[in-house]
């Protein structure tokens, strides 16, 4: 987007108040959009596309980030906590889980951690996994390492994980619905949960370009994006889930049991992406995203 030549982009909740800061994407007038009114009413003025009353997108899909694990490996039980990718220990088939487990490539997944110790660590007061404030951060940057150990691969292609699911022995992880649908489809031992502490989720919201090119075409496809056929049928190839409630029934390749499958009764148990910044609401001071994200990198990479 900071390059041009682009009317729109689908950016997720840890991109999208980066893109409204650094003044890459312009307001959205809902007037302008008739099927807004389709709109799940608890995404329409989400805070990471809304900011200030002022809306910077329209509503696309969203989904939860399980916990995908082998049934083989645990024995047909499902896990009840995170723990099983952040701390050492033998699963259910008796073996270590150490080298079986995988870890999401991108920053946001510090995130997944300090939702684990809001529940684990009480003591530690997190409030909320994206606004930690210096000994928050501290403790789940150690979890993180403590994890490195374990973690097979720090993964953010969804084909390779599907891969490693299959082929390399890794027992569990946070994922996506999509790659449950898949490995489901192609009759492997897998299966997902959200565990006791919840779960972090992504929303996407489609976005216009600050000098998009065209502004017209770019009103007309996000009124079409939000046309519950539409809807239904990105929310079934992708294994997510409609940001349009509507689409959730008579879809014929999502089906009336689709929205469940791709985890819509999870809504509540979700913290959603948001970009975490240095005003916060629930400290004085929090830990930014530019912190987060050289922190992560020199994390996967060992330090």
């Amino acid at each position: 987007m900071n390059g041009g030549g682009f009317d729109l982009v689908t950016a997720s909740g840890d991109a999208s108040l980066r893109l409204v800061a650094g003044k890459a994407v312009q307001p959205i007038n809902v007037d302008l959009i008739p099927n807004w009114k389709n709109v799940d009413p608890r995404l329409q003025n989400a805070p990471w596309h809304t900011v200030d009353g002022v809306h910077y997108g329209t509503p696309y899909q969203w989904g939860p980030n399980v916990l995908m694990y082998n049934t083989d490996a645990f024995k047909g039980t499902a896990p009840t906590s995170w723990n099983v990718v952040f701390q050492e220990q033998n699963l259910p088939d008796g073996k270590s889980n150490k080298g079986r487990v995988q870890a999401y490539a991108g920053a946001i997944y510090i995130a997944d951690a300090a939702l684990y110790l809001k529940s684990a660590k009480p003591e530690l007061g997190i409030k909320d996994p994206y606004e930690l404030n210096e000994a928050q951060y501290k403790a789940v940057l150690d979890l993180l390492r403590q994890q490195k150990p374990l973690v097979q691969r720090y993964w953010h292609d969804a084909t390779v994980q599907t891969d490693d699911f299959t082929n390399e022995g890794v027992a569990a992880s946070g994922s996506w619905p999509y790659q449950v649908n898949l490995l489901q489809g192609n009759k492997k031992p897998i299966a997902s949960t959200v565990p006791s502490e919840g779960a972090t989720g992504w929303a996407d919201t489609t976005m216009m370009h600050v000098n998009a090119p065209h502004p017209n075409c770019a009103y007309l496809w996000m009124n079409h994006s939000l046309e519950p056929k539409v809807q239904g049928d990105v929310a079934a190839w992708f294994g997510s889930v409609p940001a349009v409630p509507a689409a959730c029934k008579g879809d014929e390749l999502l089906t009336d049991t689709g929205c469940s499958t791709n985890g819509s009764d999870n809504f509540d148990k979700i913290a959603f992406w948001k970009t975490p910044i240095g005003k916060c609401a629930t400290q004085d001071v929090c830990v930014p995203y530019s912190r987060r994200a050289s922190d992560y990198v020199a994390i996967v990479g060992g330090q």
